[in-house]
């Protein structure tokens, strides 16, 4: 009884005692719940492919933005813009033409069949050969970019509904009239894949939960490591297809970042065969950047010059 008096007294006594607690302002995140758009994992999974069947080739002109460095080199240098032109035809083809300002030479020529890409360089008169995978680290970022970095961030491939999980997330988003950023819910789809060692993180999509779009995706390589943070923005409609008219492709271990601005598409236009065919310039001097089966890498001259 004394015991329980006690408890009684010191429950009514505390609230009036101020000097026990203090109020004080939330200072967290702003979080916006308001204008959000609901969505079921099948929904969006179904968005996914729906949208991945409709585009078979794209045809673009496009803006080409580049820089390199980060945490890791201790600055960022960002590159001029370039102009060309972006063919993709589904499953593994891609080219990528980069042109020179005013003058409209080639600045580079690079193209992707499958595992295996080319690249030629006509100011360097170098052409080099290879698989997609970078087989020997290059000191300079952009020199480890290859055709399917671009090809796997420019399209959201299919996803399997059996390997798909629904995660509500938060993303930090800038309020269009005020420009403060604030937290927002968004929808992920976490993408698993399995191999022979079992299953692991392959990708996540992040949905915007004011327009259903897809604007993010992030690409692990097997320990779940992010190795492609991809942004999709200023969505647009072409030929009855909703694509983004800005891809941002950032690599955060190699840390450079490609971005393309797309300004003129066309959705599956039919593409010939030998527009994806690139062949060794005359008296260019070729490299191979893989090594021949059984054979280590050398440290010749095997990566590509400063773009």
């Amino acid at each position: 009884m004394a015991r329980l008096r006690f408890i009684l007294i010191f429950v009514a006594v505390v609230p009036l005692a101020g000097c026990l607690f203090h109020r004080h302002g939330y200072n967290g995140p702003t979080v916006v719940t308001a204008n959000l758009k609901q969505a079921t994992r099948s929904e969006l999974v179904n968005a996914i492919n729906t949208d991945a069947a409709r585009i078979r080739t794209i045809d673009a002109t496009v803006d080409i933005a580049a820089s390199v460095g980060g945490q890791k080199k201790g600055t960022v240098t960002d590159y001029a813009d370039v102009s060309g032109y972006l063919l993709v035809q589904q499953p593994d083809m891609l080219r990528l033409i980069g042109l020179f300002p005013l003058v409209r030479n080639k600045a580079f020529d690079m193209v992707s069949q499958g595992g295996q890409f080319k690249l030629s360089i006509p100011a360097k008169n170098r052409f080099y050969v290879g698989t997609n995978e970078v087989t020997r680290i290059s000191a300079n970022p952009l020199e480890n970019l290859r055709p399917k970095v671009i090809f796997d961030a420019l399209l959201l491939h299919p996803v399997d509904p059996n390997d798909a999980i629904l995660e509500a997330g938060m993303e930090e988003v800038q309020q269009p009239r005020s420009k403060k950023i604030v937290e927002q819910p968004d929808y992920e789809i976490v993408v698993i894949n399995r191999d022979a060692e079992g299953p692991y993180l392959a990708r996540r999509i992040i949905f915007s939960r004011t327009d259903l779009l897809p604007h993010r995706q992030l690409i692990y390589d097997r320990l779940g490591n992010p190795v492609t943070d991809a942004r999709y923005d200023a969505f647009q409609t072409y030929d009855g297809v909703s694509f983004p008219s800005q891809i941002e492709i950032n690599r955060p271990q190699e840390e450079y970042t490609i971005t393309l601005k797309m300004e003129k598409v066309r959705i599956n236009l039919p593409l010939r065969p030998d527009q994806f065919v690139l062949s060794q310039p005359p008296g260019s001097q070729l490299i191979q950047m893989s090594p021949a089966p059984g054979t280590a890498a050398s440290n010749s001259p095997g990566s590509p010059p400063h773009p």
